[in-house]
This record gives C-alpha cells, structure tokens and sequence, in this order.
C-alpha cells in the first residue's frame, strides 16, 4: 500500500533523517559519505544526522532508538547485511528505510532501482516517496531481500569467514565449493501439499536478485503479498556457461533445471542441521525451516510510481557495473566534492 497523505510534506515541516554509515560494510571508502550527504541532501525536506556503526548489530540498536525519537527516515549506508540490521527494527514502524548502497552485492538497492553512486542515491532520497513493501521472516528471523539452503548458503558462510570482499572474492568461494559440494533432497510444503526435490540450491526471494545483478527469483516482487521461490535442480559442468548467463540476464526462469513456486507460506525439511544465509548473512539452523511473508510491514522510500518490481540494467551495463563494483574507491580530497 502506498501512503498518499504526508501531514509534514503537506504542511511544511521538515522531516528527521538519520543516515547509520558501516564503515566495513563492501569494498567502497565511507570516508567522504558524511560531506557528500551535507552538500547534496536536500535541507528543505530533511532535518539530518549521521551515526555509525561499532559492532555487529549496532546498526539495530541506533535505529531503535531512533524511532523512539521520532525520526521519520533511517538510512542504512552499507549492503544488505546493513539494510538487514536498520530494517529489522523499522518493521511496523511509522520511520521509513532509506539506503545508500556500499556493499558487496547491493541486492536490496538495486531491486527498488536506488542508484549505485553515492551522489546520485542521495538524489534519489531528495525525490522519494514513502511505500510499504513486504518482508520475510525465516523461522521468525526477518530478512528483506532472499534467503535460502544448498550451494548458495554454504557460499555464503564460507564468504563471511574471508578477509576480502566483492563480485571476485565470492567468485573464488563460489568455484572452491563447486568442488566438493553434493546436492541435497528437501521436501518442501507449500500449502500442505509436500514434494521432495533433490536440489543444488533453494532461494526464496522478496527481492528479484541476490547483488551484483545476479537474478535469482526473476519474478519477485516487494508488493505483492507473495515469496517468489526457486528450486534450482543438480545440473552438470557443461550446463554451467548458460545458466550464468541467465543467471545476468534474469532469464533463469526459462532453464529447464528451474522449478519456481509462489507463495506466502513455505516449510523446507532437510535430513539434518545446515547452513542458511538471509539478506547474505550466514546462518545454521534446523533442519526444519519455516519461511513466510508479512505483506506491507516494512515503509521504504523508492521512487514515485514504483511497482514492486526489478526494472534490470542491460545485460553489458549489468557486467560492466558488476566489475567496477569489485573495485576500490579512490580517495578523493574533500575540497575537490562537488
């Protein structure tokens, strides 16, 4: 549901705007944030401040207490670990998520359309308008953006133990655990009715993509009271070339080894305890997972008229944005911000 009515925009007041900075969040220098955000933020809508983070869950605890304060916007500088952290405790809130996305993957961003720069997103934010999206909750764990179980999750944990970050790290993991890995049979229940798949991975996606444009759950959407799950089957080396290209193209729906499912409710059994990830934060948990939606619990700001849905780059601005994004920010001398 979109909110049509804002008493503060209506009447003139300015609304509080607090921007929590992870300063390890991703590849990219927080250094210049703070100034760019002084210099670009538009002082006719926004009252500001800057936090920033010291430990993990930090960003949960200043957002709190920010919305115990009253402030109408919070917004989350880093990646979807960041986002994860602020948004869990804006849920049925009346304070609105923001985000400048500085992560590794930038998944959350990226679907909603925010851009990648930093100037340009705090553009965006001058411009947008508060919607409410949906969220996920895994085993009462909420997550913003995808969870899942199989290849993907125990990349995901392996990655969270490196030192580096980045589109290249999470290659390097990604062809390591291709090695060993061996995929597993879930029975998965999607209102009572049970089917046993034996797959290398099961994502289950509020959002379209996991980062980096790698598109995921293709049919995703933020508003539409569904999850969108997909139940990617074991495949071998030679089918590897085209399901990465889909994968970048968002056209991973039309392979063959693909199952994808909708739905509000989902529980995935396996044999045993095993690793997860949410919003790319690695996990072990059960070997029951229960997974389900909460429709219109989270207020976001996103552009005006915003569907949901994944408007995707062209497949060589995709790439081209995914290997820049592995890169170092320069420094840049504050005198020279603009």
């Amino acid at each position: 549901m979109q909110c049509n009515f804002n008493y503060k925009r209506m009447t003139g007041a300015k609304e509080k705007i607090l921007f929590i900075i992870n300063p390890k969040s991703g590849v990219q220098s927080k250094k210049n944030i703070p100034r760019m955000v002084e210099k670009r933020i538009d002082r006719n809508r926004y009252d500001l401040s800057v936090e920033y983070t010291s430990y993990a869950g930090h960003a949960t605890e200043i957002t709190a207490s920010a919305v115990e304060k009253g402030f109408d916007v919070v917004v989350a500088v880093g990646g979807d670990g960041t986002i994860n952290e602020v948004a869990r405790a804006l849920v049925h809130t009346k304070t609105s998520l923001g985000v400048i996305p500085c992560g590794s993957g930038n998944g959350f961003a990226r679907h909603i359309g925010i851009p990648m720069d930093v100037k340009k997103a705090i553009d965006f934010i001058n411009k947008a308008e508060h919607t409410k999206i949906d969220y996920g909750k895994l085993n009462d764990i909420p997550f913003f953006c995808a969870c899942g179980v199989g290849f993907d999750a125990l990349v995901s944990n392996d990655f969270a133990k490196g030192n580096t970050r980045g589109l290249a790290s999470y290659v390097q993991k990604t062809l390591i655990d291709w090695v060993n890995y061996k995929p597993e049979v879930y029975e998965v229940v999607v209102d009572s009715v049970k089917k046993k798949y034996k797959a290398f991975l099961i994502a289950c996606g509020n959002a379209s993509q996991y980062g980096n444009n790698a598109f995921i759950t293709p049919f995703a959407s933020m508003r539409d009271g569904l999850l969108s799950v997909s139940v990617l089957k074991p495949f071998t080396p030679v089918d590897v070339p085209l399901i990465v290209l889909q994968l970048f193209s968002n056209t991973l729906d039309k392979n063959s080894h693909l199952t994808t499912i909708s739905a509000r409710k989902i529980t995935i059994k396996r044999k045993n305890a095993a690793p997860v990830h949410y919003d790319g934060e690695p996990a072990v948990m059960d070997a029951e997972l229960n997974i389900e939606v909460v429709p219109d619990g989270l207020k976001v700001l996103v552009s005006p008229g915003w569907d949901g849905t994944c408007n995707p780059l062209p497949l060589y601005k995709q790439m081209f944005d995914a290997i820049t994004g592995t890169m170092p920010v320069p420094q840049i001398p504050l005198h020279k911000l603009k």
